[in-house]
């Protein structure tokens, strides 16, 4: 079984087979508060899944908040290091459109809310080779009042949750293909609110 957790936008976590068929999944769409309840999505969703071995655990690394991120990817590497089994990093937003790739046919791009009146927007068009979806257009911040005239008549998908198990899935093909599809690094998109204050300067005698 492959274990994924995501937390770019609500908290989201599933298992599926190697076959891509979902045991489990459970989420909570609130985009805050991902602490207080990924521990007990955890559980219900191991529960649920049955018996089996877990071998990889996927990890979305967003983009998405400094905070939701850091806590889903510490959960999942978490996890992982308790099995001694590897973690496999893939861009959020790639799980989005592999939903979205079940009715689009055409280029579209996954847009989701990154707070401050701004969104994070991917463009795509169709699967690769290896059945992953295809970045056209790599994840860009921009104000969302001018998001529209960036897309230039691309059919946007705006997301307000994800499916932890297309997460999964996209990183089960991953694996399949030998790919890596993004590095440890989560995607913030900006830097923190609240930063280490540097060293007081020093006072004269």
């Amino acid at each position: 079984m492959i274990l994924a957790v995501d937390t770019s936008l609500g908290t989201a976590v599933a298992l599926i087979d190697a076959d891509g068929a979902r045991r489990a999944e459970a989420a909570a769409t609130d985009p805050l508060g991902h602490a207080e309840v990924i521990g007990d999505l955890l559980v219900a969703a191991l529960s649920d899944a049955g018996d089996g071995e877990v071998t990889h655990v996927v990890a979305g690394m967003g983009p998405g908040p400094f905070t939701g991120l850091r806590i889903g990817i510490a959960a999942a590497r978490t996890f992982a290091l308790g099995r001694g089994i590897p973690v496999v990093p893939v861009p959020s937003h790639l799980a989005a459109a592999l939903t979205a790739l079940e009715t689009e046919s055409q280029p579209f791009a996954i847009v989701t809310d990154a707070r401050r009146r701004e969104v994070a927007i991917t463009v795509f068009d169709g699967l690769d080779a290896d059945g992953i979806p295809h970045i056209v257009a790599d994840t860009v911040l921009v104000r969302a009042a001018d998001a529209d005239a960036h897309l230039d008549g691309i059919r946007r998908i705006d997301v307000a949750t994800l499916s932890a198990a297309d997460l999964a899935r996209v990183g089960a093909r991953a694996l399949a293909a030998g790919r890596t599809l993004t590095g440890d690094e989560p995607l913030y998109m900006r830097h923190p609110d609240v930063t280490v204050p540097g060293a007081p300067k020093k006072v004269g005698s």
